[in-house]
């Protein structure tokens, strides 16, 4: 268990896909650019095995934004996808209605 201001110190934002692709020598990688408001980000996440990178263009997602950033296949990941584990694979958390690049989930 965490305490509520535990769970406050994460920095989780609505964020917009802008660029996807997948990464050279990994079946599961994917590095993404996105739009958290005020910058833009690289993330990589291991989603390629369910999402084609095509398709995520202009989807919105949750992201973990305040994460220390990571090296993954030499590429630097400034965050984290939010998604639920599901038996074929993992399933992108994301708003129910539009909602602008870096709102805070509170």
């Amino acid at each position: 268990m965490i305490t509520f201001e535990e769970f406050q110190k994460l920095d989780l934002r609505v964020a917009k896909i802008i660029k996807a692709e997948k990464i050279e020598n990994s079946e599961k990688l994917l590095r993404l650019e996105v739009d958290i408001g005020d910058e833009t980000r690289q993330i990589i996440a291991g989603i390629g095995r369910v999402y084609n990178s095509e398709d995520l263009i202009d989807k919105e997602i949750i992201i973990v934004a305040n994460l220390e950033p990571k090296k993954l296949m030499g590429l630097e990941s400034q965050g984290m996808i939010l998604a639920a584990d599901s038996d074929s694979g993992p399933v992108l958390l994301r708003p129910e209605k539009d909602v602008l690049p870096g709102t805070k989930i509170k």
